[in-house]
């Protein structure tokens, strides 16, 4: 049960004013707020007068802190390389099998995405239509390294295997595994979020591994 909250008089007010945010922290701020207005479903384009007044700070207070609304999505695709590429560093490092690897790898992807469902929308590119194209773009780019990890850890299974092309088989491999991430991103942003991305996922990542 709540208890009650002493009331605070105006002149508690005058002495004691809101704390602002250092500089770091107010663009930190501003991006965890634009992640949270994206998580909602069926979400329309985000505009920086709506950003400014969940904030509850004018336009040209986001603008101290980034140059364009661009920069903001920037910001939350770096947040998402950073955090992807790390993990999968270190998976690509691990001693596990080469299939285990790649397995892990579409899992740590996927499970990002369903923990952060506005960062999902970015992903897809939903996030991103009527944007700046650099942005759908560095996506793109996104998934084309991350396709690129599966490949070097694929190649290992197909000289393990003694396969006659083991480049061509991962190449082939890590594709089919990129398009099922996409395919499972896709469905999870446009179902409102209810179709989790990691439904069934070990009995999935077996039968296309």
């Amino acid at each position: 049960m709540a208890t009650a909250q002493p009331s605070t008089t105006s002149s508690d007010a005058e002495t004691s004013p809101r704390k602002r945010p250092k500089p770091g922290e107010r663009r930190i701020q501003i991006l965890q707020t634009l992640a949270a207005m994206l998580e909602q479903p069926g979400a329309e384009r985000i505009t920086t007068a709506a950003l400014a007044a969940r904030l509850e700070v004018s336009e040209a207070a986001l603008y101290r802190h980034f140059a364009s609304k661009a920069q903001m999505f920037e910001g939350l695709i770096e947040f998402i390389e950073t955090s992807i590429f790390s993990l999968l560093n270190q998976i690509a490092e691990s001693r596990d099998g080469s299939v285990q690897k790649a397995r892990h790898m579409v899992t740590v992807l996927l499970q990002f995405a369903q923990r952060n469902p506005g960062m999902a929308r970015v992903m897809v590119g939903d996030a991103l239509v009527f944007e700046n194209d650099r942005l759908e773009q560095r996506m793109n780019q996104f998934f084309e390294r991350f396709e690129s990890s599966l490949r070097l850890v694929l190649r290992e299974q197909a000289q393990a295997q003694s396969s006659v092309t083991p480049t061509v088989d991962a190449n082939v491999q890590a594709s089919v595994l990129v398009s099922f991430v996409v395919g499972r991103l896709q469905r999870f942003a446009r179902s409102g979020y209810k179709r989790l991305p990691t439904e069934h996922l070990d009995a999935s990542l077996v039968l296309i591994t």
